[in-house]
């Protein structure tokens, strides 16, 4: 009944059997054979054409293939049409080393709308090889009427749906926190975010909140963003971790931090004296001095005080973890369930402004040296003034080191 090809090898037989559909147009007569079906419609996420197929390409692709087939195959009518992604960072960064062009200021010399034009060119350059490469995997998806995602009409619908989501009231304004180049004033996406983690030596630094009701004892935290200090608005504890208020004997000053970081805190601490346990759910509502000057106003919105956060460890640091809601996604979500709006003196290229004005045109990194060394001589102005009032008390405690892994945004480093 069927003809066998005993020496017939799995390659020779699938590009057969390739030429067989192609010849007889097999993908078109299923398609024209249920016009009048009901109708499954699918858009398939578009690759970008700048370059080649690889092994994530060609599993998705036969996952889809799988599916519209099986759909097809109960009777529903499934145009499939290709497309491709022509915009996003993949595009602008071969026309970057083409052009040699680093960071958002030298795009804007080279001129918006020769960059774009330049991005055009090269969408399409290896178009051919994707539609021989899908062919060759037995996918049926129709190359004659491409969709590309910077023609107008496309553009045009994805606002036209925007258009009608927001007139139904399902759109909204908000903040999310986001990795940022800040060389080339840009949000990272996700695949940029996970592609180039590097480990870098960040300075680990102790600070000290003085409670408002209680100025000789301080919330002992800890950070290794010395930069977000200004933009401080709240500290956050675990509800059901032990924390103690110890009495350092060199000082006579308290400390409030968890109890399971004693021990990494002796040399720092010295001796000392346990006041008092409890748990962290006791600590909550207590309000500090701010650090800074710069948003203290805040407190009268609910800022500088002790929130709880269930994520709070004791693996490392203090067990009191300072919050700068537009710097950390945890410190956003937290401050924003207690409505502390978040403060961003930082500008898109990583400099501080006029919000914090005795940094304002620093880079954020660059400034971590000054505001530990301006903490630092805080701290040895009290330990040289046995009465020491609640502003002098606002101290770096101590700091070294912390390796950390970071994303590194790879046409920016």
């Amino acid at each position: 009944m069927f003809k066998t090809e005993q020496d017939e090898t799995f390659p020779k037989r699938e590009e057969r059997i390739m030429a067989f559909w192609q010849k007889e147009k097999i993908f078109q007569q299923s398609l024209e054979q249920r016009k009048n079906a009901p109708l499954f419609s699918s858009f398939d996420g578009p690759p970008f054409a700048t370059g080649l197929p690889h092994y994530g390409h060609l599993l998705t692709g036969t996952i889809k293939d799988v599916v519209f087939r099986y759909k097809t195959m109960r009777g529903f009518y499934v145009p499939r049409r290709f497309g491709w992604d022509c915009h996003g960072l993949p595009i602008e960064n071969e026309i970057e080393k083409t052009q040699q062009l680093s960071g958002a200021t030298a795009i804007e010399e080279f001129g918006i709308a020769n960059f774009n034009e330049e991005c055009r060119k090269i969408v399409l350059r290896y178009a051919q090889e994707w539609e021989r490469t899908v062919h060759r995997m037995g996918r049926w998806v129709s190359f004659d009427d491409v969709y590309r995602t910077m023609d107008k009409d496309f553009m045009e619908s994805v606002w036209w749906v925007f258009s009608q989501l927001y007139g139904k009231g399902l759109i909204y304004e908000g903040f999310k926190v986001m990795p940022f180049s800040a060389k080339l004033g840009t949000p990272l996406s996700n695949f940029e975010a996970n592609l180039n983690y590097q480990d870098v030596d960040d300075p680990s630094l102790y600070i000290t909140f003085p409670l408002l009701d209680d100025p000789h004892t301080s919330l002992l935290a800890w950070t290794t963003t010395p930069w977000t200090l200004p933009s401080n608005l709240a500290v956050m504890v675990g509800p059901d971790i032990d924390y103690v208020t110890v009495k350092q004997k060199s000082t006579g000053h308290s400390y409030i931090l968890a109890k399971a970081r004693l021990t990494a805190l002796e040399k720092e601490l010295g001796e000392y004296t346990v006041l008092k346990t409890s748990k962290g759910a006791e600590l909550a509502g207590k309000r500090y001095q701010p650090l800074f000057p710069y948003f203290a106003t805040r407190a009268t919105e609910g800022a500088f005080q002790v929130l709880l956060e269930d994520s709070v460890s004791t693996e490392d640091g203090t067990g009191v973890v300072h919050c700068a809601p537009a710097f950390g996604e945890i410190d956003f979500f937290v401050c924003a369930r207690e409505k502390i709006e978040p403060v961003c003196p930082v500008d898109q290229n990583g400099k501080f402004t006029s919000l914090v004005p005795d940094y304002v045109g620093v880079f954020v990194k660059d400034a971590d040296r000054d505001i530990m060394r301006r903490l630092k001589a805080e701290k040895t102005h009290i330990s040289s003034n046995t009465d020491s009032s609640p502003l002098s008390l606002l101290l770096a405690f101590g700091y070294t080191t912390y390796l950390q892994s970071c994303p590194y945004l790879v046409r920016s480093c």
